[in-house]
C-alpha cells in the first residue's frame, strides 16, 4: 500500500527476479510519459521503490500523484 513519508507518496515492490521488476518499471515508465508525471525510483535487483509528488507544487502530494499511484496499482492486478 502506498503511505506518505516526507511529502511523498512512497511504496515499495518486490518481484520473484530482475526481469519481472524490469518489466515492471517499463510498464510504469511508459504510463508516467503518457501522464507526463515522472516517478522518483529505486531498483535493487527485484526490489523497486516509488516515491511520487508534484514538483511544480513545491514538491507535495498532488491528485497528479494519486492518479499515477492509482494506475501503478492498476498494472499489478
Amino acid at each position: 500500500m502506498w503511505h506518505e513519508q516526507d511529502q511523498k507518496l512512497v511504496r515499495e515492490f518486490k518481484f520473484a527476479d530482475f526481469m519481472e521488476a524490469f518489466t515492471f518499471m517499463t510498464r510504469v515508465a511508459l504510463i508516467a510519459e503518457k501522464m507526463n508525471h515522472h516517478p522518483t525510483w529505486y531498483n535493487v535487483y527485484n526490489y523497486v521503490r516509488i516515491e511520487l509528488s508534484t514538483h511544480d507544487a513545491d514538491d507535495s502530494i498532488t491528485e497528479r500523484d494519486r492518479r499515477l499511484a492509482k494506475a501503478i496499482d492498476d498494472i499489478l492486478q
